[in-house]
């Protein structure tokens, strides 16, 4: 592989842009944003609740807000699709909308999904949402209602649960508090404080804390390219022999950089270069030049930083020399698939030597691979 490649816009920034956009006043003018299935799940939703927005394109989305609170009651079921986080950072918006009522939905595989994670802390802040098989699976309806604010003290590192809850948090009148075991990615945090929010983040202890009923303007949002695609592209960089890859514009918020560390200690040929800043993200453009990897322990703090990453890592390990072991990834069980099981399997049927572990994997290499039929299981990043 020889060349220069541009990455599509990051997700996660891409969602978060359209629902701040819609929340704030004024128009929020986005460039890059993703044009994928979930952002446009997400635009469909806020429109469905009043919120004007162009035409999705990746030169200029224009959303025109609504300010705080004033999200229309849908005539319409919200369908997040196959989108997690539409689905779980919507939630915490709607529950906050006194008087109105809303109910959300999404494909099979969201639907079985679970979403207690989100619904036990916002019924903490006074949220009444109903569920199936006792409020943890959607679809669910919501009675939106005056919020509380609350400390949260979540038992799982996740930038979804904590986005929830620092929306939820928005208008709720005081401080809302959360508080992690290790860091999760810190999108939300990022563009509330650039829309104008007061946000408070203490690193030692992980906490994040949202002011209720700031003043949201609307603001021009650059979205830079997504690391978790770009990690295809840099693991195939690195293990296809003679090749040097120039993958730009790629954002490399520390808290997603967990792809780059464990690629580097492998010994991946990896350097960043014109560094810079965009709408308050890092970016970088990143080349990678092929090399002999070696197999490492990927486990504990960094798990969250590349949690959607793994799927791709664990075909690096196959082409690495030793034994990869990879723990505390018990989350990938209730993605899109059970991802663990998932790559265990494909892989194996290609030729790897990849057995599970409760919460990971074991990989020893390196091991050619042969051609084969796989299945996807209608799960993205398997697919990719």
């Amino acid at each position: 592989l020889q060349g220069a490649i541009a990455i599509p816009g990051d997700k996660s920034i891409s969602h978060r842009a359209l629902m701040l956009g819609a929340l704030a006043q004024g128009e929020t003018i986005i460039e890059g944003l993703l044009l994928g299935e979930d952002p446009r799940s997400t635009a469909h939703c806020f429109r469905a609740m009043g919120v004007e927005i162009s035409p999705l394109n990746t030169e200029q989305v224009i959303v025109k807000g609504r300010g705080l609170g004033n999200l229309e009651e849908p005539l319409e079921v919200l369908d997040a699709g196959n989108s997690g986080t539409t689905l779980r950072l919507m939630i915490g918006l709607l529950a906050a909308h006194p008087g109105r009522f809303f109910t959300v939905t999404g494909d099979s595989s969201l639907c079985s999904r679970p979403m207690s994670r989100v619904v036990q802390p916002l019924e903490t802040m006074g949220a009444k949402i109903w569920g199936r098989k006792n409020n943890t699976l959607a679809p669910l309806a919501i009675q939106g209602t005056t919020l509380k604010p609350i400390h949260y003290q979540s038992p799982i590192a996740s930038a979804q649960v904590k986005s929830c809850i620092l929306l939820a948090g928005l208008m709720a009148e005081g401080k809302t508090t959360v508080t992690e075991p290790a860091l999760s990615r810190d999108h939300s945090e990022r563009m509330l404080r650039a829309f104008g929010a007061t946000i408070d983040i203490d690193p030692e202890t992980h906490s994040v804390t949202v002011t209720g009923n700031p003043h949201l303007q609307g603001q021009t949002v650059i979205v830079p390219g997504d690391i978790s695609s770009a990690a295809f592209w840099l693991v195939a960089g690195a293990i296809i022999p003679d090749s040097e890859l120039l993958v730009q514009n790629v954002g490399i918020n520390p808290t997603r950089t967990g792809i780059l560390e464990v690629l580097e200690t492998m010994g991946a040929d990896i350097t960043l270069e014109n560094q810079r800043l965009v709408t308050g993200e890092p970016v970088a453009d990143i080349r990678v030049k092929s090399s002999s990897l070696k197999a490492c322990t990927i486990a504990g703090a960094v798990i969250p930083r590349l949690i959607d990453e793994i799927p791709i890592l664990a075909v690096a390990a196959t082409f690495a020399h030793g034994t990869t072991i990879i723990k505390d990834a018990q989350e990938l069980r209730v993605k899109e698939s059970d991802r663990l099981a998932v790559i265990a399997h494909q892989l194996n049927l290609m030729g790897a030597k990849i057995s599970e572990l409760p919460d990971g994997l074991e990989i020893t290499g390196p091991t050619p691979l042969t051609g084969t039929e796989l299945d996807s299981y209608t799960d993205h990043r398997i697919a990719m």
